[in-house]
């Protein structure tokens, strides 16, 4: 879940929160189990809600033949264990205007039975590709200072935004399904480590002591507020000393896992690129890429379940 930068942290943890718990507030309809991607759907009434609360007025998007199509290419290109699990479990896929984010997963109530999940996606981001959407997404942890020539990129390749954001959003559910990440009912509670967070989170939204740094802990998704530009290259010099993929992998085990699987995927089976560039004047003063950091490569053995047949 992409929160954009009007919608409060404190907004944000509750929707991250009601995504990932038990309460289901949803009522379930049927499904139609041969092909995830053909359950396009209006966003059930408790998405709209949240979107009004935070002050948005959402408007349901009907898709185009073309549009329905990135969409079907974007299911095709999950991994298998993704393919499997969203078979099982997702409800429905809504699109919206005027939405506040750019994607959220939430629960369906299924009277206590299977666990089913909604994904809703912000429309315009069929017109994006992930370069394109991935910059603007970055750039929100940063403000522009005057004459600063400062610039923040992201080169992600030229495939359609809403592979990279599918994925991130099903990881949410194969986690929730899985619990790959312990699912604690409050976001301070200290509980016993799986093998994802052992060593790497102390809490739901709290790092290991060895990677708290100073200045990551005043970036957008840590503290809410963007950062100086001017700071861009030292955040990126100390987020290549943790084991995070990216800026928004730190603010939740839960958006780590996400990034951490959609990243891979990404470069690994996919072979596009991925990597953050800072310049200034055009020139590069900065440069992080994930799956080239020895920390984060240390955790891709824990990905090998996603590929298993």
């Amino acid at each position: 879940m992409t929160i954009q930068p009007r919608l409060s942290v404190a907004i944000a943890t509750l929707l991250t929160l009601c995504m990932l718990s038990l309460t289901w507030a949803q009522k379930q309809v049927h499904v139609d189990r041969s092909d995830p991607s053909q359950r396009i759907q209006i966003a059930p009434e408790s998405v709209f809600k949240s979107f009004r609360e935070a002050g948005m007025k959402p408007v349901n998007r009907t898709l185009t033949p073309a549009e329905k199509e990135k969409v079907n290419k974007a299911f095709a290109h999950l991994t298998p264990l993704h393919q499997r699990i969203l078979k099982q479990h997702l409800q429905s896929i809504s699109f919206m205007d005027n939405m506040p984010n750019t994607a959220l997963t939430s629960p369906v109530d299924t009277g206590g039975a299977t666990k089913m999940f909604n994904i809703t996606f912000r429309a315009s981001l069929l017109d994006e590709n992930i370069s394109q959407w991935a910059t603007w997404k970055e750039n929100t942890c940063f403000k522009q200072e005057a004459d600063s020539n400062y610039s923040v990129r992201v080169e992600g390749g030229n495939m359609d935004a809403i592979i990279y954001v599918l994925m991130h959003e099903a990881t949410h559910i194969v986690d929730a399904v899985l619990d790959i990440n312990p699912h604690p009912a409050k976001a301070g509670a200290i509980v016993p480590p799986t093998q994802f967070t052992k060593d790497i989170w102390r809490m739901m939204n709290v790092p290991a002591e060895p990677y708290i740094d100073s200045l990551l802990e005043q970036t957008r998704f840590r503290s809410g507020k963007p950062l100086p530009i001017s700071l861009a290259p030292e955040v990126y010099t100390r987020l290549a000393k943790t084991p995070f993929p990216s800026l928004y992998a730190m603010a939740a085990w839960f958006e780590d896992i996400a990034e951490l699987a959609t990243i891979y995927h990404l470069t690994a089976k996919m072979n596009q690129p991925f990597y953050i560039v800072v310049t200034k004047n055009h020139v590069e003063l900065a440069r992080f890429e994930p799956m080239k950091n020895a920390l984060v490569r240390q955790r891709l053995n824990q990905l090998a379940t996603f590929y298993r047949p």
